[in-house]
């Protein structure tokens, strides 16, 4: 039987992590729900207190084709290196050179929305096609790939 599967970011700061994501993958912050014009109107409705209206965010594929990522609020900051993280396909059908030109121009975009640098692998042929390693604003690590 086919799940419908989410991926969560616990955060600090669940808007601003959702507009870095939305603009790294293309998504958009999801749209409040229907009868409501604005999520201020709908938290409002919902008797959601203004304190507790960045707990929680989410974007998804204006396609419908990939994962919902929701963001939540949680009290500690990040400690240690992610166990599991995103590979941004950024260079799909590149090799060598080409790829690598097109992870950095990709990197330099992601550093302007607020991404950090963190490695360069060079290709290593037959197996290693190259990749950068960065981190999303909150240091969350993913690679460009």
């Amino acid at each position: 039987m086919a799940r419908d599967v989410q991926l969560t970011f616990d955060c600090a700061d669940p808007a601003a992590l959702a507009a870095f994501w939305a603009g790294a993958l293309g998504y958009r912050v999801q749209a409040p729900p229907a009868g409501f014009d604005s999520w201020d109107q709908a938290l409002d409705a919902m008797g959601v207190p203004p304190e507790k209206r960045n707990d929680a965010s989410a974007v998804i594929d204006p396609d419908g084709a990939g994962l919902r990522i929701f963001f939540q609020r949680v009290p500690e900051g990040k400690q240690v290196k992610n166990r599991l993280h995103l590979d941004v396909r950024a260079a799909p059908g590149l090799q060598g050179d080409a790829r690598m030109a097109a992870l950095e121009a990709e990197a330099e975009r992601l550093t302007t929305l607020g991404a950090s640098r963190i490695r360069r692998y060079e290709p290593a042929p037959p197996l290693g096609a190259g990749h950068i390693v960065m981190a999303d604003p909150e240091g969350n690590e993913f690679c460009l790939d």
